[in-house]
């Protein structure tokens, strides 16, 4: 449905990537901002768009709530500057709102402030652009696709079945029946939960099978299974980015996706 409308065009930007999920609560802004800082480590020029309006959390992930984006005219226009950590170029609603109200706006305001983070940020040369979309298939996503070409899109799921019930909506989403943007694959988070005393012990609390079995359904790849880690969330919540937790294992699956996206474009 898509393929009819005139997109705008980022001269500077040579791949959007979205990151999806059905429902809120299964780590998809921390997939989003952690596979973002990993394709940055990997040399590449990456950004990061927190499309979740309602609500942002990449200034929080990153730990730079307190952070400005510049602001300046030029040819009459106001433009952005974005914040910079990781080697990540990062805009979002977060930084110009209080973190303590809600933001309550109707699709179409929404819509149009999701448009100026695009438009009106000057990112400079890209070559990955991520886009943390919010849980569900709603105005944002829809107006994102129809104003905006996106060249693929990855979908975050827990194991357990109402998670991957509600991922499969947002898989469907991105389907040629839909928005027709190519899903790299379904990144499976939580997926079991391993002791720190006890390392090679595993505890499938939310169940086993659900990445693979929605990856079989959409004909597609199973990226990873992301382990839940007490050590990880904590960083999310700190500021501090996983990739400072210096463990093996999560570095490994965030590898994993940055490849995927790598060779999928």
């Amino acid at each position: 449905m898509n393929g009819f409308l005139d997109k705008t065009i980022l001269p500077s930007v040579k791949h959007i990537v979205a990151v999806a999920s059905g429902k809120g609560g299964v780590g998809k802004s921390t997939v989003a901002a952690n596979l973002a800082v990993t394709l940055a480590k990997m040399n590449y020029k990456t950004a990061l768009v927190d499309a979740d309006v309602y609500g942002p959390s990449a200034p929080k992930i990153f730990g730079i709530e307190k952070e400005t984006v510049g602001v300046f005219e030029q040819d009459g226009k106001q433009l952005m500057k974005p914040v910079e950590k990781y080697g990540v170029k990062i805009n979002s609603i977060g930084f110009m709102t209080d973190p303590s109200q809600a933001v309550i706006w109707r699709g179409p305001l929404a819509a149009s402030a999701l448009a100026q983070l695009f438009e009106n940020t000057v990112w400079g040369d890209i070559d990955y652009m991520i886009v943390d979309f919010p849980p569900g298939t709603g105005d944002i996503q829809l107006s994102t696709v129809q104003h905006f070409k996106l060249d693929a899109s990855i979908v975050v799921t827990t194991p357990q079945i109402i998670a991957v019930n509600d991922a499969r909506r947002g898989a469907e989403m991105f389907s040629p029946r839909k928005l027709n943007i190519p899903l790299i694959g379904i990144v499976e988070n939580m997926s079991w939960f391993t002791p720190q005393e006890h390392p090679e012990e595993k505890y499938y609390i939310f169940g086993q099978g659900g990445g693979a079995k929605l990856a079989a359904e959409f004909n597609s790849t199973l990226l990873t299974q992301i382990p839940l880690i007490k050590s990880i969330g904590d960083a999310a919540e700190s500021g501090s980015n996983l990739m400072e937790q210096n463990n093996p294992t999560i570095t490994a699956c965030f590898e994993t996706i940055a490849k995927a996206v790598i060779k999928a474009l």
